[in-house]
């Protein structure tokens, strides 16, 4: 077939394609252990489950609207209300599937040909094909180790032009695991509030997952009123990544001209999905508080294992599940004569060594590094970490 060249703007997700890899490996019957994907290992919480199958028993599995049930887009209003001190109401409010329809959705209805979109680096791998996508131009901005990869306000104030939109990213961070503080965000605010023309997606999917403080949003500034699109969803915070719900709340044209795009290409979100999600938003939040203890208990114990490799420059993160180690110190290196050049072959290099899939920090933004989920076993972590040390001391 003679495809279309758009097709040639679209890069596939690394993380799903080492994750597939690694799926066809253990699927061949080798010992694999996959820490590319990332997915919480937890069944979704027994509440929710028991809220789809009433939603189902009760005939609930027809159309809904494109932008989601009233009963979710409220409690959408009232979570984000009560957990973030934001005013929305259901009109500016719209369910996907998934919080990366909800970003496609959002940088489709925003971007023309040639805007500029600054992406603090890393940055989630589908941001800068979402930009070349809709025409635009990513400009990247490296955040760097010392400030735990957080990009600073006067970093930001630099690169910003006549021709900059929209700033897209992530707190608490992936691949990073940083999280931006009230005042680094109050910084960032200040530059912003010179140029009253700039947009601004805030990508809050792993809200939940934060080990220092309460999450704060830049929607929480009164001067970012109305330029500010939140995107969040279930996946991470709920163990709910298979029911593929997510959301966007934000000014009612964006959410209008979203609804529009998304009325072309999958209509609404799955009708049971979404009477679970108002369950998992309105209902019991001990497990949410219990997964994250966990989580955090794991986060512990992998930085404790990377620290022991030598060579290896990791920072403890704040947030998310991920840990993402500097490898600069092996790039460079040879094993068999083969020389390791790149982050990209030093994870093919583990994975064909060890049997241990993660990600290459370059399709994060962020070349010199790997991103390794914690979202498994202690006993998988402790035995993947101790199979990446022997690897990387066969290098030379």
């Amino acid at each position: 077939m003679n495809l279309s060249q758009r097709l040639e703007t679209v890069i596939e997700s690394q993380t799903l394609a080492m994750t597939k890899l690694a799926r066809e490996l253990k699927e061949q019957g080798k010992d694999i252990i996959s820490l590319s994907i990332g997915e919480p290992d937890f069944d979704t919480p027994e509440n929710i489950c028991e809220a789809a199958t009433n939603a189902m028993n009760a005939g609930q599995t027809h159309y809904t609207p494109v932008a989601g049930t009233l009963e979710l887009r409220n409690a959408i209003c009232q979570k984000l209300k009560r957990d973030n001190y934001l005013d929305f109401t259901a009109n500016e409010i719209i369910v996907s599937n998934g919080a990366k329809q909800s970003l496609w959705n959002a940088v489709l209805s925003i971007i023309n040909p040639g805007d500029e979109v600054i992406l603090p680096a890393p940055f989630w791998v589908s941001y800068p094909s979402m930009v070349t996508y809709a025409g635009g131009v990513s400009i990247q901005i490296e955040g760097r180790a010392e400030n735990n990869y957080k990009v600073t306000a006067e970093q930001l104030s630099s690169h910003i032009t006549d021709k900059t939109k929209l700033i897209m990213f992530s707190s608490p961070c992936n691949p990073s695991g940083s999280v931006m503080s009230y005042g680094e965000l109050e910084a960032w605010v200040k530059v912003l509030e010179k140029h009253p023309n700039i947009f601004v997606l805030s990508d809050e999917i792993y809200e939940k997952i934060n080990y220092v403080d309460r999450h704060y949003s830049i929607a929480e500034f009164p001067s970012m009123k109305g330029r500010v699109a939140v995107i969040n969803g279930l996946s991470k915070g709920y163990a709910m990544t298979g029911w593929r719900i997510g959301y966007m709340a934000g000014p009612s044209d964006l959410v209008n001209a979203c609804e529009k795009i998304q009325g072309l290409i999958t209509s609404g979100s799955n009708s049971v999905a979404q009477a679970a999600g108002v369950e998992a938003l309105n209902g019991n939040q001990d497990s949410v508080s219990e997964m994250k203890v966990i989580f955090e208990k794991r986060r512990n114990l992998m930085f404790d294992k990377l620290s022991e490799i030598e060579g290896l420059h990791n920072i403890n993160p704040d947030g998310a599940f991920y840990h993402f180690p500097d490898v600069s110190h092996f790039l460079g290196k040879s094993y068999n004569g083969h020389i390791i050049g790149t982050s990209d072959e030093l994870c093919l290099f583990i994975l064909e060594v060890t049997g241990v899939s993660i990600v290459a920090g370059t399709a994060f933004g962020s070349p010199n590094c790997i991103r390794l989920s914690y979202a498994t076993s202690e006993d998988l972590i402790i035995e993947s970490v101790s199979r990446i040390a022997k690897a990387l001391s066969l290098l030379n």
